[in-house]
């Protein structure tokens, strides 16, 4: 597979995506200062279309890596990681759907103090926005960088930094152009060029195995170091009590975190009507079901191929597990940059990078500018060419501290950062949504409890966990100051949200809102706290 220079292919790929992206975003971009168009482009757009782009932004270069690894080290356990991604859309489809789609809302924000009506809704959504997307932003960044570094074949630290840095430019000109609808053409042409190359990957694969599935498992259960109990779960964290509660602490994390991540529910805001969402959801469930089950194929490729010894030497926690399944299935090629198959992957890897933080971007600004500069700080005084002015800059300052925190945690252990993403998610946004849209006895107060409570319960439990201290894998390794018993803290921090969202409705003074007629509202009194 080297006949053709990979390095050569590796620039023309990286620049044709680059160059199709801009033309997607300037296409897109709006020719009057309009935010409702910046922040709702994507309203014309076909339920499938939406649909590719809603699965776009499910899948992240995070979600490939991490979940290639985990499945290649942990067997079963990283199989039920990959159906929580799965679970967590159905649960987008049926729960959320109706009450955010088609109500001409830019951001969580306005969903919420449509029913409450206060400012102090908008900054602490605003708060918790950029809370739950930063360290996801820092994931996809550090991943791009050092893909594209081996991409180009350019050695050390520095030049990842570069890569990094210029990875975070073109993110924030993606996001800054093209608006909600440019990122969504760029989610679509993301979800068709990663779907391609990991069919090439999994074809390669199971070509190696007679094209038999069930052989391939085998093999990957001979060489994965756990016996018989590779497809049974306990391989990631063990069989022990503290290992299942570990296990199942992740998936409801996952379930429950990615339906409420930001990015993830502007795409619903511009969609007209329950039954048009549900639709383009459908299309989402599709494309998602169908490339993780080829990252299922690719993760037990890597153990089968490369061996569970060999991926484990190269990185504890798996994430060189795309690398290494690359090089072993071209072994002609001396180093990554090297190797046409890898060109090709890691160009998709990038192109996935690209496309989640441009989303992730546009809605930690969106919070930002949107949220507390226009409807906060300046009480809806902003003219459409200022508020569209500061959404612009909000992308720019965003970017610019997410490539800053980027290059200073490059070394650290990426889980941790994603543990925390989807448990704040699910601890403190879920709540407020599902509270703000589906119970009229939510109030202000406990809408700030939710927020808060459920945010800093969660650092809280991160901070003084095996993730931070006392463990190997964890980001200080060498230190040991932890008490909490679980990596993934979701278990105990989702239930304390919801219990902090109701207790904080149920205390405080009685106060008359007016009704909202657009959902039908009688008046009615409520908590305001």
């Amino acid at each position: 597979m080297s006949s053709v220079d990979p390095r050569t292919l590796a620039f023309v790929l990286f620049a044709g995506f680059t160059a199709v992206s801009f033309l997607l975003c300037i296409l897109a971009a709006t020719g009057h200062d309009d935010p409702t168009e910046f922040y709702l482009g994507t309203g014309t757009l076909s339920p499938m279309q939406n649909g590719l782009a809603i699965a776009g932004d499910y899948i992240s270069a995070a979600t490939v890596l991490s979940t290639t690894g985990t499945i290649a080290m942990a067997g079963f356990d990283g199989v039920l990681i990959a159906s929580s991604t799965v679970l967590s859309l159905l649960l987008f489809m049926l729960v959320l759907a109706g009450p955010l789609c088609g109500r001409g809302q830019f951001t969580l924000g306005d969903v919420l103090s449509e029913r409450l009506g206060a400012h102090s809704v908008r900054t602490g959504t605003a708060v918790v926005v950029l809370a739950v997307t930063m360290p996801l932003l820092l994931v996809q960044l550090n991943g791009a960088g050092a893909m594209m570094a081996l991409l180009l074949g350019i050695p050390g630290s520095g030049a990842v930094t570069g890569c990094t840095v210029f990875i975070g430019s073109l993110m924030v000109c993606y996001a800054a152009l093209g608006g909600m609808k440019g990122t969504g053409f760029i989610q679509i042409l993301k979800t068709v060029l990663l779907f391609a190359a990991f069919v090439l990957l999994a074809c390669l694969v199971l070509r190696r195995f007679s094209w038999n599935p069930a052989t391939l498992f085998d093999a990957a259960a001979d060489a994965g170091g756990h016996g018989g109990g590779f497809w049974r779960s306990g391989g990631q964290y063990g069989d022990s009590l503290s290992g299942r509660l570990e296990i199942i602490s992740v998936q409801l994390t996952l379930v429950l975190g990615a339906a409420c991540m930001p990015h993830l529910t502007m795409r619903l805001h511009p969609i007209r009507g329950v039954r048009a969402a549900r639709a383009a959801t459908a299309w989402a469930v599709g494309a998602v079901t169908t490339i993780l089950g080829l990252i299922v194929i690719a993760g037990a490729g890597a153990t089968a191929i490369v061996g569970a010894r060999a991926l484990r030497a190269s990185d504890p926690t798996g994430s060189d597990a795309l690398l290494l399944l690359t090089l072993a299935l071209d072994p002609a090629a001396q180093s990554a940059h090297r190797s046409l198959l890898f060109s090709v992957v890691a160009c998709a890897v990038v192109a996935t990078t690209l496309a989640a933080v441009a989303g992730l971007t546009l809605a930690a600004a969106a919070s930002l500018a949107h949220d507390v500069l226009a409807k906060a700080v300046f009480k809806g005084g902003l003219s459409a060419n200022r508020e569209l002015a500061a959404a612009r800059a909000a992308i720019v300052a965003v970017g610019v501290v997410a490539v800053v925190l980027a290059i200073a945690t490059q070394h650290w252990n990426r889980h941790v950062l994603i543990s925390f993403t989807f448990a704040a998610a699910a601890s403190a946004l879920l709540p407020v949504v599902l509270y703000g849209t589906l119970w009229r006895g939510f109030t202000v107060r406990g809408l700030r409890w939710a927020l808060y409570g459920g945010l800093v319960l969660t650092a809280l439990a991160m901070a003084f966990s095996p993730a931070i201290s006392g463990d190997p894998l964890a980001v200080f390794p060498e230190r040991d100051f932890h008490w909490f018993p679980l990596r993934n803290p979701g278990l105990i921090t989702i239930p304390a949200g919801f219990l902090l969202g109701r207790l904080g409705s149920r205390t405080g003074r009685r106060t008359r809102h007016s009704p909202d007629p657009a959902r039908g509202d009688a008046p009615h009194a409520v908590h305001t706290g």
